[in-house]
């Protein structure tokens, strides 16, 4: 099963479309040398904070059922951060392992995120198991590391990260020329001063790509309204999507596993 996305275009810290996609799986697999059919990747190891079952909060999957896989380890500390327990907190298991229990799950949509899931060297390894049996893959990332590590037939997910988060120096912008089309972009907001950033820096996404991704503004829960984000989106005619935490909505802001 294929989710579809209509929307225009979800401490180990585009003949020219087809051509851009093909460059960057052959990026990939030089990158990589990943041969996961050999019993050495399925044994190869993450150290795995929490994997649960559970409705899509964000992205435009939002809404979809979705397993999560949440690994340990992050290198950035964002102001915001809701995962905070997920820097230290997990344990070592198998590719095979985690596998199997999302497989538990019965679900063919599949995040991976963190944390920073890209800072354990094995994650590329994991991702493309999980594409090689199947499933619908997303990667959550803060946006500070070379996403061409990841397969792109995976969604990878990049977080530009907005002045308030106290890591706005982290942001690599050389990660706009590594998105595939299916790709999508986020910022998180917290103030106009985050929301004007956030404008500018898709002026340099349209600057340097053709591709039209999936843009969203988040407001950051508890600090500001998303009804306040939405009039500026409206005033200022910004071609992004306002999204809300939807699990934040459906259970008490500071549940684990949801």
């Amino acid at each position: 099963m294929t989710f579809e996305n209509n929307s225009e275009s979800s401490r180990p810290r585009n003949p020219r479309k087809n051509k851009t996609r093909d460059v960057q799986n052959s990026l990939w697999q030089d990158s990589t040398q990943l041969h996961i059919a050999s019993r050495k990747d399925v044994d190869r190891t993450l150290i795995v904070n929490e994997t649960f079952y559970s409705i899509q909060g964000e992205s435009s999957y939002a809404g979809w059922p979705c397993a999560f896989i949440r690994l340990t380890g992050c290198n950035l500390a964002c102001t915001y951060c809701d995962t905070t327990y997920a820097y230290e907190e997990g344990r070592e298991i198998s590719i095979g392992e985690i596998t199997e229990t999302i497989q538990s799950y019965q679900c063919p949509l599949v995040e991976v995120t963190g944390g920073e899931p890209m800072l354990q060297k094995n994650t590329p390894f994991l991702v493309e198991c999980l594409l090689k049996e199947g499933f619908q893959v997303l990667l959550e990332t803060n946006g500070s590391l070379d996403i061409r590590a990841v397969s792109p037939k995976c969604v990878r997910i990049v977080d530009f990260k907005c002045p308030s988060s106290g890591m706005v120096d982290a942001n690599l912008y050389d990660n706009i020329d590594y998105l595939a089309d299916h790709d999508e972009i986020k910022f998180v907001i917290a103030d106009y001063v985050d929301f004007s950033f956030a404008k500018e820096t898709l002026l340099r996404l349209a600057a340097r790509t053709h591709r039209h991704h999936c843009v969203h503004f988040a407001p950051v829960f508890g600090q500001l309204a998303p009804r306040k984000l939405a009039e500026w989106i409206l005033q200022e005619h910004v071609p992004a999507r306002l999204q809300l935490q939807l699990h934040k909505i459906l259970w008490p802001a500071e549940t684990r596993g949801v």
